[in-house]
């Protein structure tokens, strides 16, 4: 059975968020080995950093996420770490990335916390804890 939460030395937390990214001008450059090598650098960074990927998706166009971070690391920081050193690589290893891009990534993205409580569960938790 998978717990809901994880605990560090100073809290216990589930933040999970589904992030999305596309190319700039969402031009079609993630396919065959363009993408084969962004998921394997995306989850070595992953691993590096401590964050868990629930599920990961790469299509020619744009990137679905799923992951699990600590309170350590805000939604925006999330998406600059790996949009940054994923661009930085890939445009490295292929040059038709640069040559056809003038950044590999937009500058949007797409993140939403995701959970097992709604939003008026939560409001009404809340507004019982007066009562007790």
């Amino acid at each position: 059975m998978e717990t809901r939460y994880v605990k560090n030395a100073g809290a216990v937390f589930a933040l999970k968020y589904h992030l999305v990214w596309c190319p700039k001008y969402r031009r079609p450059v993630l396919d065959g080995r363009v993408a084969a090598r962004l998921r394997v650098l995306l989850k070595g960074k992953a691993r590096e950093l401590g964050w868990t990927f629930h599920a990961l998706e790469i299509m020619p166009d744009h990137v679905h996420l799923f992951v699990e971070t600590d309170p350590r690391w805000c939604p925006a920081e999330v998406a600059q770490r790996l949009k940054g050193y994923t661009s930085h690589a890939l445009r490295k290893e292929f040059g038709c990335l640069r040559s056809r891009l003038p950044t590999l990534w937009s500058r949007s993205y797409f993140i939403a916390t995701v959970g097992s409580v709604t939003d008026s569960a939560v409001r009404k938790y809340i507004e019982n804890q007066k009562g007790k």
